[in-house]
């Protein structure tokens, strides 16, 4: 009968707990019906630019089912612009092959099927000589992710300890007694943010420094401009980790939200291909932050981009801080209306 009692006991917490019904249900739904569209996506074409080669070569290649696109003059930066695969020239009677290779999967997959393409009597004739426009060919797929898992890591555990230590304050009454006082709402959010923030601060450069110097991550940009755009990941993951917590009541809640928060965001940060994906799954991706600081923090430390070249994907992580701050401001008024 003691038994029955805790079962009973059980169930009913978890019936009246509408919140934990949900997540438990309809969480692993969403995360699955993701994953169904990103990896039932189209298959990716590879595409390469041809100046100056010869129809004969072209029809072989295009039987290879590779996108052909015919240039007669194609400089590396429209190359880029129109994001070609890689791009093959005659020079001095041999073929050149120039691979972007911002993908190394990509650029191994052109470079095989080119070679399948062309008969080894061609290749014998006309050698083919590869260069890279992004790393080299020792480059493998972590030199790519891995300014990624800096950027995911930095933003998952800033989220998950502000989230928490805010709701603490909360559970053990410390937020109720420091509204009591005249302090305003916008220094409580204000004077949270700093207090959690140098704490996210040093954690960003512990995270940063060590990938770099001792794990030897690639970095072939700036490591200022890898460091600011961590620190702006920084903030937005600590507003929104301090937003949220403010819709949870204990930390079991809080939890519950990474898989609603955190895990569709990382299949949007470049580890699974987006080229395939549907335009209506890409715009999800659109409105997530760890879209713009993957961008940007690949960009920095892979392609040795400058602050210019990142100045959108850095505008739209500072906007996203600041509609979470004003929402934090805003959220406080069911504790106090000033």
């Amino acid at each position: 009968m003691r038994f029955l009692a805790l079962v009973t006991r059980i169930i009913q917490q978890m019936i009246r707990d509408k919140r934990t019904m949900a997540l438990l249900f309809l969480a692993p739904l969403l995360v699955l019906s993701l994953m169904y569209f990103i990896f039932h996506s189209d298959e990716v074409n590879t595409t390469v630019g041809v100046v100056n080669v010869n129809e004969q070569i072209v029809h072989k290649i295009e039987h290879a089912d590779i996108s052909v696109i015919k240039y007669n003059q194609l400089s590396t930066q429209t190359a880029l612009h129109k994001k070609l695969d890689g791009w093959l020239e005659v020079k001095n009677g041999k073929l050149s092959l120039t691979l972007q290779n911002d993908d190394p999967s990509r650029a191994k997959a052109l470079q095989f099927k080119l070679k399948q393409a062309l008969s080894n009597q061609l290749q014998q004739e006309m050698p083919i000589s590869i260069e890279y426009v992004y790393g080299d060919k020792e480059t493998v797929l972590f030199d790519v992710i891995s300014p990624i898992l800096v950027s995911f890591f930095v933003f998952f555990f800033v989220f998950l300890i502000a989230g928490i230590a805010l709701l603490k304050e909360r559970t053990t009454g410390t937020l109720e007694r420091l509204l009591s006082t005249p302090i305003r709402r916008y220094e409580v959010v204000l004077g949270y943010l700093t207090g959690y923030g140098i704490f996210a601060m040093i954690q960003t450069l512990i995270v940063v420094f060590y990938a770099v110097h001792v794990l030897d991550v690639v970095l072939v940009g700036s490591i200022w401009n890898v460091l600011l755009i961590n620190l702006c990941l920084a903030l937005v993951a600590l507003s929104l980790g301090i937003l949220l917590s403010s819709f949870a009541s204990s930390e079991f809640q809080m939890v519950q939200f990474i898989p609603l928060v955190i895990i569709p965001q990382i299949f949007f940060t470049g580890l699974f291909p987006m080229d395939g994906m549907a335009d209506w799954l890409v715009n999800i991706g659109r409105i997530m932050p760890l879209y713009y600081a993957s961008d940007a923090i690949k960009g920095v430390m892979y392609k040795g981009y400058g602050l210019n070249d990142i100045a959108m994907d850095l505008s739209v992580l500072i906007g996203f801080a600041i509609v979470f701050i004003l929402l934090n401001i805003v959220s406080l008024k069911k504790y106090r209306t000033l």
